[in-house]
């Protein structure tokens, strides 16, 4: 009589690794993944190792006031965590319990966006040269964001249009934007430039880019195609962490800042100013020349015009048009 050994059950996957399954089922963004992680793994190293289903309500707010009282984060930091437990919670344990409604969310202080005006904005751009250069004058033209710049792939840009089309933007919208006409012979200039990196990497077969599931599977051979290349390319190839296939991605995001921070120094300017602060001057200028914030709501994509309504309080910041008490004694 053979003697049939019961082949051992296959190993639960870790928690961690359950997570990132999930968020992925889900479509969620390689930087959520990121985020995600590394807080439920601080949540559970900060109780001690102990299993997120034998805590409850005490041990999140106690995480969530550590970090405000002893990490001194800020509120959409500490927001940012608590979405993370409460996918944990909800999405990969499965426990859909009342004290995930009662967690109070830190209060975001509401502060008017940083704006420079048309002056400045001109010194920051003529101390940007080169690919940053060009970058830095689409978020400005365009109201962009900054990753939205950096994903922007070839055939999204119509030069006959005299459109951006902006795939997948935040909240996973898509948008059109205008191209400026100052913008069209550079970029059809910077375009030629790009063509010939591409044809390099088509001589190594190393022309395959990022694509998400659904368009992979239904388009296998667009990866490849130059069409749906990075505008603005990595200088080397990386590794993608989910995949593991070797590609040219697009620019690190992080290159730009640097660049926008350099020629902000050498401008003299006083005022802070990142990449985004190019996207809030588009806006507030825009609504300074008289279009519609109902036509400035649909070019930022934002989904309530009470976001966009922000850019009226900084129009009117200083008191402008409005004559002091105190000027009308003299």
């Amino acid at each position: 009589m053979v003697n049939e050994t019961t082949p051992p059950a296959p190993t639960p996957p870790k928690l961690l690794d359950q997570v990132r399954d999930k968020i992925r089922v889900k479509h969620y963004s390689i930087r959520t993944e990121t985020q995600y992680v590394q807080w439920i793994k601080r949540f559970i190293l900060f109780h001690g190792k102990r299993h997120p289903k034998d805590m409850g309500a005490a041990e999140v707010e106690a995480f969530l006031t550590h970090l405000a009282v002893e990490g001194n984060v800020s509120a959409s930091t500490q927001n940012q965590a608590l979405s993370a437990l409460l996918f944990l919670y909800r999405e990969v344990l499965g426990m859909e319990l009342p004290w995930l409604d009662d967690v109070v969310r830190a209060k975001k202080p509401q502060r008017l966006p940083s704006v420079l005006n048309r002056e400045e904005v001109s010194l920051v751009l003529e101390r940007m040269e080169g690919t940053y250069g060009l970058m830095a004058r689409l978020l400005y033209g365009t109201g962009m964001r900054l990753m939205e710049c950096c994903r922007l792939r070839v055939k999204d840009i119509d030069f006959r249009q005299r459109e951006i089309l902006i795939r997948d933007g935040k909240g996973a919208k898509d948008r059109v934007t205008m191209l400026p006409e100052t913008l069209i012979k550079p970029l059809q200039e910077y375009l030629l430039k790009r063509r010939r990196l591409f044809e390099d990497d088509l001589s190594k077969g190393m022309t395959e880019v990022y694509l998400p599931d659904a368009l992979a599977r239904k388009y296998p051979n667009a990866a490849q195609e130059w069409i749906w290349q990075y505008v603005f390319p990595s200088g080397s190839y990386s590794v993608d962490p989910r995949s593991g296939r070797e590609r040219r991605h697009h620019i690190d995001e992080k290159l730009l800042q640097r660049a926008m921070k350099k020629a902000v120094t050498a401008s003299g300017i006083t005022k802070f100013a990142t990449p985004h602060t190019l996207r809030h001057s588009f806006a507030t200028h825009l609504l300074e020349g008289g279009y519609d914030i109902r036509t400035v709501q649909e070019l930022l994509g934002h989904s309530d015009v009470s976001t966009t309504m922000i850019y009226t309080h900084v129009l009117n910041k200083g008191g402008r048009g409005v004559t002091s008490p105190l000027d009308k004694m003299h």
